[in-house]
Parts: structure tokens; sequence; C-alpha cells
């Protein structure tokens, strides 16, 4: 497995748990897996739904600003990489 860093988070919604992420290098679909690290975060896990000005979307690319739902709290600074299956 290797890892591809995609985008920043740059904010966190409590409720629904979701997370502002800003997309920096290459793409993100509903069913990549990411993994978000940053100083006291870390874990990975499938994106199920993402979202732009709360439209939902199936695709994101460089520049976008999106919402994903994750399944632990998240802090703007936080890393985001994209699981990929090749090797580096």
């Amino acid at each position: 497995m290797a890892e591809v860093e995609v985008g920043k988070v740059v904010h966190f919604f409590p409720r629904p748990s979701a997370a502002g992420i800003e997309i920096t290098a290459g793409t993100l679909k509903i069913g990549d897996t990411i993994h978000i690290k940053g100083h006291t975060t870390d874990f990975e896990q499938v994106i199920e739904s993402m979202q732009i000005q709360n439209q939902p979307i199936t695709e994101a690319k460089v520049g976008d600003l999106v919402g994903i739902k994750v399944r632990e709290r998240v802090r703007a600074g936080d890393t985001v990489y994209k699981v990929t299956e090749e090797c580096a």
C-alpha cells in the first residue's frame, strides 16, 4: 500500500461528524480509502459521502473544498492521504 497526500483539513463539524477538506493534489472519489493524520489524529476510512456546499458529489479535484463524513474527530491542519494499491 502507498499513500499520496491529497489535502488538508480546514474545519471540523461536530454534528454531523464531518471534515472540511481542501483538495491540494490529485482527486478523491466515493469509495476511496483515506488516511487522516495529525498531531492527535491517525485513522483510515472509506469515503461514503462527499459534498460541496451541501450538494452531493462523486469526485473532488484540486482546489475543491469538500465536506466528508468522518468517524472520528479531526483537526484543522491534519493531512489527508489517499491510500492506493500501487507501490511508491
